[in-house]
């Protein structure tokens, strides 16, 4: 998995990318066949904001995070990305049969 960072008013350190890594190997591990992240880090004022996309199997997968610290937004975007992929995954494996019919009749069914 490739993660591409970019910084909005905060340079990308060695400390801030081994943290990504780390939060984000759990990520890999469970979806081995995700390929890149867009990241991006934004530091204001009184706000920390981790943005991240990727492609999921067709759609587009994106997270928003949130908080004082950094890391502790790199740590929620993790949480929050792992959630969203098992989301999308559980929606592509539920439309893989076909739906039962609907019968009108209840006695047409034993007679099928």
């Amino acid at each position: 998995m490739n993660i591409h960072m970019s910084g909005h008013h905060v340079d990308i350190t060695d400390g801030i990318r081994e943290a990504v890594d780390s939060k984000f190997a759990k990520v890999q591990s469970h979806y081995p066949d995700l390929g890149d992240l867009s990241m991006a880090l934004t530091v204001e004022r009184h706000v920390q904001a981790v943005e991240v996309t990727t492609q999921f199997k067709g759609a587009p997968v994106a997270v928003h995070a949130e908080a004082q610290d950094l890391y502790a937004a790199i740590a929620d975007a993790a949480k929050k990305l792992d959630a969203a992929l098992a989301k999308r995954k559980g929606s592509t494996k539920s439309h893989r049969h076909s739906k039962p019919e609907l019968v009108d009749n209840p006695d047409e069914e034993a007679i099928r």
